[in-house]
């Protein structure tokens, strides 16, 4: 498979924000390790190769045991994470994949149980930012592993 264009190229001014956006919704205080379950979480769910391979390796860079990437697909029955996590993973899930009466009350009112309403507003953010770059690399079929030595992940040994 090749990619079928290259966004970033074409509309670098567009790229180059999105990329801005992306990279400061990180400054905020949600651990790094909750911000990687997200961006992995929402790509299976996607179906976005090039984001799972990108994002598995940077959490593996993070030191993400591997035992709990392998559990991240079923999470629920899984008790390797934590009350945090499992609110962003909820939340993460709630937002991807949006049904008709949108997020419930109690949804919501669970993971304010874990999160501040700042840190909530910075994963919401976070979530809508994987979603996007998702719907991006599929369009344009974004081949896995093709950005490794640019953002570093070479390093993760995840060949």
């Amino acid at each position: 498979m090749t990619q079928r264009l290259n966004y970033a190229q074409l509309s670098p001014e567009l790229f180059k924000s999105f990329m801005a956006f992306s990279s400061e919704i990180k400054k905020g205080d949600i651990e790094q390790s909750i911000l990687d379950l997200v961006d992995i979480r929402a790509s299976q769910l996607n179906g976005c190769a090039f984001c799972l391979d990108m994002h598995s390796k940077e959490a593996t860079l993070h030191q993400e045991r591997p035992l709990r990437l392998y559990h991240l697909a079923a999470w629920r029955e899984s008790t390797l994470f934590s009350p945090r996590e499992r609110a962003a993973l909820a939340w993460t899930e709630a937002l991807t994949k949006l049904t008709e009466t949108g997020v419930s009350d109690e949804l919501y009112s669970k993971v304010r149980g874990q999160f501040s309403e700042k840190e909530l507003a910075d994963l919401t953010f976070q979530v809508m930012a994987i979603n996007a770059w998702n719907r991006v690399s599929i369009a344009v079929r974004a081949v896995p592993g093709s950005a490794d030595k640019a953002f570093g992940l070479d390093k993760a040994g995840l060949a």
